[in-house]
């Protein structure tokens, strides 16, 4: 019978350890609204006894979104009396709290960190847990480094705080030491151990990622008899991170038939999640990290694109959908195959023999070259600069003289009067306009906003580096919302100020794409 497992996320306190990745109490709210959207079992909303305002934060979350929901709420404590009144405090409005704390079990911990035996260790845990369990009925235990701990030492420490009256007991890979064969062996024995001790305990695992091994020590744990994965969003955490919890939750969902385990999560708000946290935390996803990377569902391989088109599950075991995106995406670069480019042809509509896609197909791979990624709108002008020059327009319907093509810009950039002047042309018209802005890119984005008649608004703008050198090229990725529907345009260029133009008229034109496509297609 397949198993339940608990989704313990711990962003909003080991995810908020990253260096600059502090979130004040709105931001703190909002992730945590996420999270109840997303439908979590508990949420660790932070450390309270670090300071006044994580208590404040903590208490908030507990009274605005734990009270009106069984969904768990709980805090960090270091096993000290002062630490458990703080999280005691903060949790308690919550509808379902529990205090969370933790204690080293390692001799690393018990003789270099506390310099005290490891019998005052044990005995501190089991008086912090009589103590904490005085208070509220739900209380979690975690063994700091326990995968580097004696394992009989760790299992003396486990019994007696269950003894104590813990009611879950979490398992630290602290450092992420572990191998995903020894970690999984050593859940196997607790779990036999806590079982036959207190069937209604539930064990956890906390892996970090060190050494990139988190979400296969966490999955081998539940393979193991894990009942709980402690992760955080996009594996955001102390120094590597830790595992992250929408790569636990699709490879459970994903492979029912090997771990036969379940979680309650929303997969529909794993995306939206995803960029919250990354939004408000200022912390950008790697593009090629699994299920939540911008290319995790992007493909630009003509081998691979061509496999698709015959059949989605040839290079697909995840549908993009399932986790709240539109669907696949097929990006059209030099890298690309004749299918994929034909296929995108059609989807547009576009009616041309299999000669005349040829010379197109010439065409794009000389286009794609210089521009890196091909559009929807590049295919029209493609193709009608084809037929034109071969005569072919009379029984062609026009559409390329729609579409907005940058001329020039002009951007200047001072503390005083930030100011951009742009030409941009649509057919035969041109168009000029010079603005102001809050920065340069403000006033850029004004001027293209005054001269491009395509009604949407901007909802993230982000740079970044492709190549290394002066002569660098940046990367400018715009999302962009029209009408009810969200569009991603990119574009590529040693100049970042120009490319974050072309991304904007890229967004645009694939706006004004949709007009000439029909719906049923």
């Amino acid at each position: 019978m397949s198993r339940k497992i608990w989704v313990f996320d711990t962003t909003l306190r080991d995810g908020e350890q990253v260096p600059g990745a502090k979130l004040n109490i709105y931001e703190k709210l909002e992730v945590a609204q996420q999270l109840k959207k997303l439908q979590v079992d508990i949420i660790e909303a932070g450390f309270p006894a670090s300071s006044e305002g994580d208590f404040q934060a903590v208490k908030q979350i507990a009274q605005q979104v734990g009270s009106s929901s069984n969904m768990m709420i709980t805090a960090l404590a270091r096993a000290v009396k002062t630490d458990i009144d703080s999280v005691y405090n903060a949790v308690k409005y919550a509808e379902n709290p529990m205090i969370h704390m933790v204690l080293g079990t390692s001799d690393i911990h018990v003789e270099k960190k506390f310099s005290k035996s490891k019998d005052q260790i044990l005995q501190i845990g089991v008086d912090a847990v009589k103590y904490a369990k005085s208070l509220m009925p739900q209380v979690q235990y975690s063994t700091e480094d326990a995968s580097r701990s004696d394992f009989e030492y760790l299992w003396k420490t486990i019994e007696a705080v269950i003894d104590a009256g813990a009611t879950m007991i979490n398992v630290p890979d602290t450092v992420g030491w572990a191998v995903p064969e020894q970690f999984g062996d050593m859940i196997y024995k607790l779990n036999d151990r806590i079982k036959n001790v207190n069937p209604n305990v539930l064990l956890s695992v906390h892996c970090h990622n060190d050494l990139g091994m988190a979400t296969a020590n966490t999955l081998q744990a539940v393979k193991n008899g894990a009942d709980k994965v402690e992760c955080t969003i996009n594996g955001i955490g102390e120094r590597a991170g830790n595992a992250a919890l929408e790569e636990v939750v699709m490879a459970l969902s994903t492979r029912g038939d090997y771990f036969d385990a379940f979680t309650s999560i929303n997969k529909k708000e794993i995306i939206n999640t995803s960029k919250i946290v990354s939004s408000l935390m200022g912390l950008d996803v790697q593009v090629n990290k699994a299920i939540t990377g911008d290319n995790a569902f992007a493909h630009s391989s003509g081998i691979h694109q061509d496999g698709l088109l015959k059949s989605r599950d040839a290079y697909e075991i995840i549908h993009p959908t399932e986790v709240g995106l539109d669907d696949m995406e097929l990006v059209l670069t030099a890298r690309s195959g004749r299918h994929a480019v034909r296929n995108a042809i059609c989807n547009l509509s576009i009616d041309i023999n299999e000669e005349q896609f040829e010379d197109v197909f010439a065409d794009f791979l000389e286009l794609a070259d210089a521009k890196k990624e091909v559009y929807d709108h590049d295919l029209f002008i493609l193709v009608e600069d084809y037929l034109r020059r071969h005569d072919k327009m009379a029984n062609f319907e026009k559409h390329a003289d729609a579409f907005y093509v940058l001329e020039d810009i002009q951007v200047i950039s001072n503390p005083i009067f930030p100011s951009a002047t742009i030409k941009v042309s649509k057919g035969k018209e041109s168009f000029r306009a010079s603005t102001v802005g809050t920065g340069p890119i403000d006033a850029l984005y004004t001027a293209l906003k005054e001269v491009i008649d395509v009604d949407m608004n901007i909802m993230e703008y982000k740079i970044s580096s492709v190549t290394r050198g002066k002569e660098a090229l940046g990367k400018v990725k715009i999302q962009v919302q029209s009408h009810d529907k969200t569009y991603i345009a990119k574009a590529t260029h040693t100049d970042v100020i120009r490319a974050s133009a072309e991304a904007y008229i890229n967004a645009a034109n694939s706006i004004i794409v949709e007009q000439f496509v029909p719906t049923e297609v």
